[in-house]
């Protein structure tokens, strides 16, 4: 069939067949679908929607455009977790060891930090020798091997998203349910997965602040995820807050590390690591319950068999054979390291997440323009939570910055951020919903 008749179907509100979508998806490969016919049906779609069963065609159309990895040689059910972005998010680092040290393979392709947020790619760069690219060969022999390799996109997966995304980028049609569901899920599928878990964040630190758009997001990848063969969940995490107490690459690989040794454990991130992990394990059927998952998943991390197994990781991919005992000798340093000092006393009630996260961007930690270098050294740590008191001068974070000058603008980044009152906020929850399908 014609392009321009998929595109009049829809353009008329009528639902294409997966054997019409998966015809369009094939000219956007080949290239005989122009720019121009991708950004009509990018509108008609906007403005008309799809159902399920056309989202899970659209999904799989361009899952199958390029390479679908292929793990049938590995012994473990092969698992991955995705998270829509946060701050002070090293989610990946620590649940990648402790769901190998349960069983699972999970070959992680990451990416890079988007607009506010951090990329885990960014962060896994700031280990000396860490290669985020290696050969298909290593990357395999790495997953068989130890259970968990992460890295950035291998081979040529999805090229029709990446296509259709940079149309829609230009043409004010990314804000769609269905197109924005495919485009992460396409990506994700491509890397032949048995079963995904999702960490989908609303609040002040998100690219979604409510929690109803958020939920819907979140029920669209579940459902659409389950119907294109692929066991999924997720969880709805509250981003009010900076997940960690740091924000940067270095320092966060600095945060991942003290929690898989146990040397320092943010509670709200424990909370998220070791939820992801047990859904992990009942969505791949190595276990019934969530609750003994997650006993699961915490007795592989205090007993050290998650912690073995990152450092394992790590030199595997290149970095030093040492990386976990000597660290902080390991990690890029910024030269001005300050504390910033409450300017009241009370109750920290609020923090607007995403000024912090974009403090870090301009420090240098996060990039402006695409082809801009990272500095791995700078950022944030030592940020307390919500509900922390403090007295006037006490510590309420540490900047980590090249200069003087990007030291003070951070400090007053970090100050603006803050909100210090009377009393304490109501407690929340850091996971507000679980969502199964």
């Amino acid at each position: 069939m014609l392009a321009q008749e998929i595109i009049r179907i829809k353009r008329d509100g009528n639902a294409l067949s997966s054997e019409q979508i998966a015809e369009f998806i094939a000219g956007v490969t080949d290239g005989s679908v122009t720019d121009a016919q991708i950004s009509a049906l990018a509108m008609a779609v906007y403005f008309n929607g799809m159902d399920r069963d056309e989202t899970v065609a659209l999904t799989l159309a361009m899952r199958d455009s390029g390479d679908v990895l292929d793990w049938s040689d590995i012994d473990r059910p092969v698992c991955d977790k995705h998270s829509t972005g946060g701050v002070g998010d090293n989610v990946s680092l620590m649940l990648a060891p402790i769901a190998a040290a349960c069983g699972l393979a999970v070959p992680m392709i990451s990416g890079r930090g988007l607009g506010h947020t951090g990329g885990t790619l960014d962060k896994m760069e700031s280990i000396p020798g860490y290669n985020v690219a290696p050969d298909n060969a290593l990357f395999r022999k790495i997953t068989r091997e130890i259970g968990c390799a992460i890295i950035g996109q291998t081979g040529d997966l999805a090229p029709a998203d990446k296509r259709v995304y940079g149309v829609r980028d230009v043409t004010a049609t990314v804000e769609n349910l269905s197109l924005i569901t495919a485009s992460i899920l396409s990506k994700k599928l491509a890397a032949g997965l048995g079963a995904l878990v999702l960490d989908v964040k609303f609040g002040n630190g998100a690219f979604i602040d409510d929690i109803d758009e958020t939920r819907a997001l979140a029920e669209s990848l579940v459902q659409v995820a389950n119907g294109a063969g692929t066991r999924t969940a997720a969880i709805l995490t509250d981003m009010n807050e900076p997940l960690a107490s740091a924000a940067g690459n270095a320092v966060e690989v600095a945060n991942a590390v003290d929690f898989l040794t146990g040397d320092h454990r943010d509670p709200r991130l424990e909370t998220v690591v070791l939820t992801l992990v047990g859904e992990m394990l009942v969505r791949s059927d190595l276990e019934s319950a969530r609750e003994a998952a997650i006993a699961k998943a915490r007795a592989a991390l205090d007993g050290g068999r998650a912690t073995e197994l990152f450092g394992k990781m790590v030199h595997g991919l290149g970095g030093p054979a040492d990386f976990v005992d000597d660290r902080r000798s390991h990690l890029p340093v910024a030269p001005v390291i300050e504390d910033v000092p409450a300017p009241a006393s009370g109750f920290v009630s609020g923090i607007a997440t995403r000024a912090l996260g974009v403090a870090v961007v301009e420090m240098g930690g996060g990039r402006r323009r695409r082809e801009d270098e990272v500095d791995h050294a700078v950022g944030l740590d030592r940020i307390v939570p919500v509900g922390t008191a403090v007295a006037q001068g006490d510590p309420v974070a540490r900047v980590h910055a090249r200069d003087a000058a990007s030291l003070q603008r951070a400090r007053k980044a970090v100050l603006d951020a803050m909100t210090i009152a009377g009393e304490a906020p109501a407690e929340r929850p850091v996971i507000a919903e679980t969502i199964t399908g």
